[in-house]
């Protein structure tokens, strides 16, 4: 008996196809129903849509629950009506959103349900930190007027997959080199500007208060704690070097912490589920998955990273050393590709951490030990802070106060 088979990649296309589909159609009926009130109305234009959100907030997983908890609580405090759709069924916004009067926390399925349930979405600005708007399955709703990105790191704007950011309308962004890379993108894609402020970053100023309330927090258990938080792909440190890393590490005799990137456990399931099989937890060595990572990050006495975000939060926050390796990363999956300068990610890494090289084998310990113990920098970390880190303290009142702006200019425009 014949059986038929879709492979996966056909089957999203299929699925892009079918939701433009119900898109058209949807918006073809609610423009069908506006001009239907005009004539009733005796030629007046229809009053707004009463069912029309004012602020949607996408996330597409829980782990930016950090990023956007701020905001939900001082949109909450201000009286904003604000929804926040999550694509996690279990996150923490979702508790949250059950003692809230302003803010409507709901669960809208994973992968293509939910983006299902956003292509044809009703609202005056969409607020995300996810890439990829109009790109991939996400396409931009014919009846949402704008949408706006927020960064979840400070580090490259370009290191976002291609195009990760062409189709928002806004960008909140916490540095001067995002702003210049964004203009550089747009200049080659011949793309209209986009609006762009320097609110700075919710989730380091939320983990920053935390660390001012409790600076007793970190280690106690004695010895070093070397955290080791890789990025995911080809070029992310457990993908090049493995088991053969891992045994060096353990031979520090430093408590040692493996926190692999979320995205890992998807994409990486094979690699990382034999690696936890092969190393299993003991009193100096410890698989980290926490959806809020301020306690792993307040225990480590120092990161060792490739090129992921983190690496800043650990630098710019808690002021503590990093090592990073630049292992054989290639710039062809990102925005990074159209750009001839080096990601601002690598420009400052050296300046702030000490690299790896394929030749750390017998030598990794002595290397932590002198990046831990080296003051230079310090000095360097400051600096970057400086230029990486805008409106310190001031990201929450600042993106609030821009979405309730824009809420208000958008909504005069559909009234006239």
């Amino acid at each position: 008996m014949l059986r038929l088979y879709i492979d996966p990649g056909t089957g999203s296309m299929l699925f892009s196809i079918l939701i433009g589909i119900i898109g058209v159609v949807v918006f073809f009926l609610r423009t069908a129903i506006v001009k239907i009130k005009f004539i009733l109305s005796g030629g007046k234009k229809a009053k707004i849509d009463k069912n029309k959100l004012p602020i949607v907030i996408f996330s597409d997983h829980k782990r930016y629950w950090n990023v956007f908890k701020p905001i939900c609580e001082e949109l909450e405090k201000r009286g904003q009506k604000v929804w926040y759709y999550t694509a996690s069924p279990d996150d923490p916004a979702l508790e949250y959103g059950k003692t809230t009067k302003n803010v409507t926390c709901e669960f809208i399925g994973e992968g293509n349900r939910a983006f299902s349930r956003l292509n044809i979405l009703n609202a005056y600005i969409v607020l995300s930190t996810t890439p990829g708007l109009d790109v991939y399955q996400w396409k931009r709703s014919k009846t949402v007027n704008y949408y706006v990105h927020i960064l979840h790191a400070p580090g490259n704007i370009s290191l976002y997959r291609m195009f990760g950011t062409d189709y928002y309308d806004a960008l909140l962004l916490s540095g001067d080199h995002q702003v210049k890379q964004t203009r550089e993108l747009e200049q080659l894609r011949h793309l209209p500007e986009k609006e762009i402020k320097l609110t700075g970053l919710t989730y380091l100023d939320d983990m920053k208060k935390r660390l001012d309330a409790h600076p007793a927090s970190g280690n106690k258990s004695g010895k070093p704690v070397v955290l080791l938080a890789p990025s995911w792909g080809p070029s992310g440190i457990l993908t090049k070097y493995g088991s053969s890393f891992l045994d060096e590490l353990i031979n520090t005799g430093y408590h040692v912490i493996v926190r692999p990137h979320p995205q890992s456990f998807s994409s990486e399931k094979d690699m990382l589920d034999k690696l936890m099989k092969q190393y299993p937890e003991n009193e100096n060595f410890e698989w980290n998955r926490d959806n809020d990572n301020f306690d792993v990050l307040a225990r480590a006495d120092i990161m060792i990273s490739d090129f992921s975000g983190v690496i800043f939060d650990f630098l710019l926050v808690f002021d503590k050393p990093i090592m990073y390796a630049n292992a054989g990363f290639s710039k062809d999956p990102y925005d990074a590709w159209w750009l001839d300068e080096t990601p601002y990610t690598f420009e400052v890494l050296p300046e702030v951490g000490k690299e790896i090289t394929d030749e750390y084998k017998g030598n990794l310990k002595n290397m932590i030990d002198e990046c831990i113990n080296d003051p230079r920098y310090e000095a360097a970390r400051q600096k970057v802070r400086d230029t990486a880190w805008k409106n310190i303290g001031g990201a929450t009142a600042s993106v609030c106060d821009y979405l309730i702006e824009k809420l208000g200019k958008l909504s005069e425009e559909e009234k006239t």
